[in-house]
């Protein structure tokens, strides 16, 4: 039925404008099944004779105003419960079909004491790697070196004297192999001193945030959090019932003052603030600490690109200055590396371990051992060193690169996050409007990621967006720069012409 939605388009208009227009008749008239998924991004470019960017981007806006939900793996659906609450439209009754939800099917409205899938996070298109220009966070250009020591590690895990401490379910510990790495190779670098009872492996960030919520939060409990700040431990801590509180930041991140106060844990990205990039100085460190003993406040200190520091010398993490256990450190141990293999790990005082380890043993019992011990040997043969390195430097000759690109192509923008990391904080100009870009960039092949979703609050300010470069290939970067520039000329001028 969808079919006859799909008019021929009209010339002079935009052809997002008339596709979301065209997808929102067929979903309100009820050409469309909530039960079933709309066609995929290829199918229904290849039907349109459109480009696939097109497509993705349409949805992606029918996701951000409520229309669609993703679902991992199925695709794109039709939000019934948006439509009916929101809008007041129900949809028409489609025919019944094989497998469909009988009538005495669940109200899992009724019953689901919390919907995920409503929440809105940071939507990337799966197809990100089709821009020419993916200035995309959280994913890493592909190197073939790394692959094939990696895979090397794989194959040495495989054998009898490695397999026999992975092949068992070991309940709740982890690989010993690796946890000694952490301890030797990568805390101190962070001047951070553990011992193996003070550290548990995690399947990465978010799932480290997810246990201390479920044990250290709840509805008396009320988290500090910056603002703008990282989205997913905004959501991590919400559904585990705490209120939160914004807290200010400013160019030198999370700002200590009375705002901490009424607080009983905050989270903070000391090293590199998220998603803005900067640096919290020592002098600020040692005043967080020193607010925390006086308000008996729990830290929890995200880690996240601590080695990226290509510009000078990194600050010693929080943790290290703690001798009170106040802090809890997380790390990621994958996200430079290979985020698909999904490790991190958290360092606090042993009780608060101890009740972690217990918690997750009824979650997963321990992330896959084979995993771990591959990263470990990683880790003793120096692998990780290596990457880390070739990785800086790829990473500051890129930073280079894109500051000039920015200077020459977007004078009127503001960069910030100067102290190393994979990604830009650019601010535009007054009632520049980040969404309005986005859209006329993807049509040119450039991908960035708007940076109202990080606020808090109602109406949170438009003129912010993010610029990562750690998945972008260095040669394409200066003309997805200039690229990004004409985007912004056409923005203005359409802006110019509509008020004129």
């Amino acid at each position: 039925m969808l079919e006859r939605y799909l008019r021929p388009f009209e010339a002079g208009r935009g052809l997002q404008e008339q596709l979301r227009e065209n997808l929102l008749d067929a979903i309100i008239d009820g050409a469309l099944s909530p039960t079933e998924a709309l066609p995929s991004s290829r199918k229904l470019s290849t039907l349109l004779g459109v480009s696939r960017n097109t497509v993705v981007l349409v949805y992606e806006q029918l996701v951000n105003d409520g229309y669609l939900t993703p679902v991992d793996r199925r695709g794109y659906f039709i939000n019934e419960k948006y439509l009916r609450e929101q809008l007041g439209v129900r949809l028409k009754p489609s025919p019944r079909k094989l497998f469909e939800r009988p009538d005495e099917a669940p109200d899992w409205d009724r019953r689901l004491r919390h919907q995920p899938s409503q929440l809105r996070g940071i939507v990337k298109p799966r197809q990100w790697h089709d821009y020419g220009y993916p200035f995309i966070y959280g994913q890493v250009e592909f190197d073939q070196q790394t692959a094939a020591r990696w895979r090397n590690c794989a194959r040495i895990a495989s054998l009898g004297a490695h397999m026999r401490h992975w092949i068992d379910d070991q309940i709740n510990r982890d690989d010993p192999l690796l946890v000694e790495q952490i301890i030797q190779r990568l805390l101190p670098k962070r001047a951070i001193k553990a011992r193996a009872e003070e550290i548990l492996i995690t399947i990465g960030t978010q799932n480290s945030l997810y246990l201390l919520a479920t044990l250290l939060g709840g509805a008396g409990v009320r988290i500090g959090i910056e603002n703008p700040g990282y989205v997913d431990a905004r959501h991590i801590f919400g559904l585990g019932g705490s209120p939160l509180k914004p807290l200010r930041i400013d160019h030198q991140g999370l700002v200590v003052d009375a705002q901490l106060e009424g607080c009983d844990l905050v989270f903070c990205t000391p090293s590199h603030q998220s998603p803005t990039g900067v640096t919290m100085p020592v002098y600020r460190r040692m005043a967080l600490l020193a607010s925390a003993r006086a308000n008996d406040l729990l830290l929890i200190e995200d880690d996240y690109e601590s080695e990226h520091n290509y510009l000078g010398s990194n600050h010693p993490a929080l943790k290290s200055f703690d001798d009170s256990g106040r802090v809890i450190y997380v790390g990621s141990l994958t996200k430079s590396l290979l985020p698909g293999v999904r490790l991190g790990f958290i360092v606090a005082d042993e009780e608060l371990i101890h009740e972690l380890r217990a918690l997750r043993r009824y979650m997963y019992r321990h992330p896959p051992l084979n995993n771990q011990r591959i990263l470990a040997l990683f880790l003793s043969m120096g692998y990780h060193d290596e990457h880390i390195r070739r990785l800086r430097d790829s990473l500051g000759r890129k930073w280079r690169i894109l500051t000039r690109a920015l200077d020459v192509h977007l004078p009127d923008f503001q960069a910030h996050g100067m102290a190393g990391g994979s990604s830009l904080w650019i601010k535009g100009p007054a009632d520049f409007n980040a969404w309005d870009l986005h859209r006329q960039a993807s049509k040119l092949g450039v991908l960035i990621e708007p940076g109202e979703i990080h606020f808090i609050g109602e109406n949170p300010p438009r003129r912010f967006f993010r610029l990562g470069y750690g998945a972008i290939p260095e040669d394409r970067i200066e003309a997805g720069i200039a690229a990004l520039g004409r985007a912004w000329r056409d923005v203005a001028a359409n802006t110019e012409a509509a008020s004129g």
